[in-house]
């Protein structure tokens, strides 16, 4: 019988990995991740795990005064090791908080 308090816990998605860090960088009011994987299957840099496309949507108040590369630049960093190992492609919409989407 094993102690489910030593079993570990599964590796999180992708998509999780994505939530977690952006949420711990940036304090998000919103936050969306896609994975649009399955619209890439067979392109290339699909690595088959249908986890290397993701588009996400983050509203943050860090992004105020922030240019559309420097917001760029902020989600890159807060998911560069991702970015290195495991996403192939990434599209980000940022803004601040009672900015438009667009």
């Amino acid at each position: 019988m094993t102690d489910a308090s030593t079993t570990p816990a599964p590796a999180p998605t992708v998509a999780e990995a994505i939530a977690e860090r952006l949420t711990a960088a940036l304090s998000p009011t919103h936050l969306e991740v896609v994975n649009d994987s399955a619209r890439h299957r067979g392109h290339m840099g699909d690595d088959g795990t249908g986890e290397s496309h993701f588009h996400v949507t983050v509203e943050s108040a860090a992004f105020a005064g922030q240019s559309r590369v420097a917001r760029q630049r902020m989600v890159n960093h807060a998911l560069a090791d991702l970015l290195a190992e495991r996403i192939h492609a990434l599209a980000i919409s940022a803004r601040a908080p009672g900015e438009a989407a667009r």
